[in-house]
């Protein structure tokens, strides 16, 4: 134990739910806990104990991420009314992702784990798509209402001295649902910022898509902000960087994305933003093989799977199956997390642990070691597909022989 790698500082290390905290608690005894002496803030966002507290959880992680500078999550369920029942819930709280996010007003960054025995579905990608995911408000800062008959639905706006303004949502017939949700010019401005950093750094043209077409407002607002924000403050660093924007409808970058190459950045809203990097990341392999990392204007970063909590494999581990769930996020999750924190506290052996334990993910599932969802797509296919303790085995044996 005594040289195992050392830590300065810790992360906020987030607990999740169902299967990935199975994999989580695996990770860690198989891939980490042998080689680094981990030092984490410890967060429970299991489904019970955010509920016990009320939530308050969540967003006590969040300030940790922002107080420790890097936090490494989860996946976490959303409660919904068939969870409620399941589990005995009091309330419906929610996403805790969303949760998080509106905290550190940050911006996703989801980019495919590419393996070269896989293949993309799309025959024409020849590099990564990176969504870039804004991070706040939308529908998931939304307020909801049954309706239950005919009636005036409205929004109304009352500043600060009083004065009052009014636009109506829908003279209802009858009974239905209405939906009010929001964005803030701020974030709009750090969700662009952020977009036009990361594309700065990795050399890659900006695409941003919404539909401003239809919601002249409020996604004409989006447009006009992202074009701001790029003509006053990156424009020149763009053109130096050899960085390209280009503005589209989000029905007409769908339809670009499939005929393109790759290699670019694809700008989304919240909403199309998670259900675009779903599709890409599928197309690209699998969901499980998709880095998720928050970047928040402070300069705090999260990582986290892309994926959600595997239910169904969960409930089959419930009965005693060693099921063949593919961890690599999570590991990439990790990595990610231990080499930002290893920059900011200049510990290169932390950083080459971080390097080698992606190294050895990746080479094994190169090697034919991998999973069933990639066995599916692999070329060659490897006999069989291994479990995830057997996976999570064949990793480690490659990490202890580089290290």
């Amino acid at each position: 134990m005594a040289d195992r790698i050392m830590m300065k500082n810790p992360i906020a290390e987030i607990d999740g739910d169902e299967m990935t905290r199975v994999l989580w608690a695996l990770v860690k005894e198989k891939l980490l806990l042998p080689f680094v002496d981990l030092k984490t803030e410890y967060y429970d966002l299991g489904l019970k104990n955010r509920d016990d507290t009320d939530d308050a959880v969540t967003s006590e992680s969040a300030k940790a991420i922002q107080r420790l500078g890097v936090g490494v999550k989860c996946a976490t369920i959303t409660s919904n009314a068939a969870r409620q029942k399941e589990h005995s819930l009091r309330h419906l709280h929610p996403s805790s992702n969303a949760t998080i996010r509106a905290i550190l007003d940050g911006t996703v960054f989801r980019k495919p784990i590419q393996v070269s025995c896989i293949k993309p579905s799309v025959s024409t990608w020849k590099k990564p798509i990176v969504i870039g995911r804004h991070a706040y408000g939308d529908v998931y800062k939304n307020t909801e209402m049954f309706i239950p008959g005919p009636g005036r639905v409205e929004l109304v706006y009352t500043a600060q001295d009083g004065t009052e303004k009014r636009a109506v949502v829908a003279d209802m017939k009858g009974s239905g649902v209405v939906q009010g949700m929001h964005n803030l010019d701020e974030s709009i401005r750090s969700f662009a910022r952020s977009c036009f950093l990361y594309a700065i750094g990795e050399k890659l043209p900006v695409w941003f898509a919404s539909k401003d077409t239809i919601s002249k407002t409020y996604d004409g607002r989006f447009k006009e902000l992202f074009n701001q924000v790029y003509e006053t403050e990156f424009k020149e660093q763009c053109e130096g960087a050899g960085v390209t924007y280009f503005y589209t409808l989000i029905d007409d970058a769908v339809a670009r994305v499939v005929k393109s190459e790759g290699g670019f950045l694809w700008a989304c809203k919240n909403y199309d933003g998670d259900v675009m990097s779903d599709m890409i990341a599928s197309a690209a392999g699998s969901l499980a093989m998709m880095t998720s990392v928050l970047v928040s204007p402070s300069g705090a970063v999260e990582y986290e799977a892309a994926h959600g909590t595997v239910q169904q494999h969960y409930y089959r581990w419930q009965k005693g199956e060693k099921t063949s769930t593919n961890p690599t996020a999570l590991i990439f999750a990790w990595s990610g997390a231990l080499a930002k924190r290893a920059e900011l506290d200049n510990t290169p052996a932390l950083a080459s642990f971080a390097a080698s334990l992606e190294k050895a993910t990746l080479t094994a599932i190169e090697e034919g070691d991998m999973t069933g969802d990639l066995l599916r797509l692999a070329d060659p296919k490897p006999p069989r597909a291994l479990d995830s303790w057997e996976f999570t085995d064949a990793i480690a044996k490659r990490l202890r022989e580089y290290i």
